[in-house]
């Protein structure tokens, strides 16, 4: 995960389930704070972002950063401070991440209602 600054702080703002983007399963929860706890990144934000990716055209850019940016939509969920930007926040609206285990791999898993397809790999999507 990239650990690089933002250019202005945030804090998080408790916010109900409803206003908020994205929600993040036990599962997805226990291993973003695994994670920064393991790096020794207390009081990072985990950002969710969609960038342009893959064949289908976009993708999920996961990463912890020491400060929101400006404008950012940030919220906390369970001890996780979490943010997104507005443009994101509209392609995320609704959707769920966990965070699955299996014989052949881990990773974040996302069901985001707003993606109408995927590549047959699945690491991109189209709105």
């Amino acid at each position: 995960m990239d650990t690089s600054t933002a250019l202005a702080g945030s804090t998080p703002v408790s916010q109900p389930a409803a206003n908020v983007p994205v929600q993040l399963t036990a599962a997805a929860l226990a291993q973003v704070k695994t994670v920064i706890q393991a790096q020794g990144f207390q009081d990072y934000f985990f950002s969710i972002r969609v960038v342009p990716s893959g064949c289908s055209g976009l993708g999920y850019d996961l990463n912890l950063v020491k400060e929101s940016k400006a404008g950012d939509q940030v919220w906390e969920q369970d001890g996780v401070k979490i943010a997104t930007d507005a443009l994101s926040a509209q392609y995320l609206s609704g959707t769920h991440i966990d965070y699955v285990t299996s014989i052949t791999g881990a990773g974040f898993k996302f069901e985001n209602p707003n993606a109408k397809s995927s590549c047959g790999c699945g690491t991109s999507f189209t709105t």
